[in-house]
């Protein structure tokens, strides 16, 4: 049993998706002891935007499809994901390996059998059907299409106040622990 944590936000040791990604890491770890853990830190080591030589290396999408359960970390940036996110999916959304295209043209999800939580942070608040919001919607789709459905914890409203983040941190931490294993 292998636990990949992708962590992408900026603001280090202040980052309220990372403390949401480490709560949901240890809940997997005392869920599950002895599961090996790959951790990669997209705004330590970013990755190059996607070109066709960066395909030839298979390391990200390696460690993407030998992990059981992969915990991210998505905080909203400008209405969206960071793009550090974004060039690391590139990377694991690849024709043949994560999805493919039936006879009639439709994509198909080959990995289903794998558990994706992402602890999404917002500034403000951005519920459902609102217009500008690109974060969950972007990656509840995505994730679809390779044929996982992902389960997301939520901290909305971090940038209001001091007592709006620390509400916002408590309702995730929260749903990290109502997660179903």
């Amino acid at each position: 049993m292998t636990t990949l944590r992708i962590d992408s936000s900026i603001t280090g040791n202040q980052s309220v998706s990372r403390r949401l990604t480490a709560a949901a890491l240890e809940r997997i770890v005392a869920e599950k002891p002895g599961v090996a853990v790959v951790s990669r830190d997209l705004a330590q080591k970013p990755l190059d935007h996607i070109t066709l030589a960066a395909l030839a290396d298979t390391e990200v999408l390696d460690e993407f499809l030998g992990a059981d359960t992969v915990i991210i970390g998505a905080p909203m940036y400008n209405f969206g994901i960071p793009s550090q996110l974004k060039a690391w999916i590139d990377r694991i959304t690849i024709v043949g390996k994560t999805f493919r295209y039936t006879a009639e043209g439709r994509p198909e999800g080959l990995v289903g059998n794998k558990r994706v939580i992402i602890a999404v942070s917002r500034g403000g608040f951005y519920e459902e059907g609102n217009a500008l919001e690109h974060v969950e919607t972007y990656l509840k789709n995505m994730f679809g299409f390779l044929g996982i459905v992902p389960q997301f914890v939520h901290a909305d409203g971090v940038a209001i106040g001091p007592e709006q983040r620390d509400a916002a941190i408590a309702n995730g931490l929260a749903e990290v622990e109502r997660l179903a294993a």
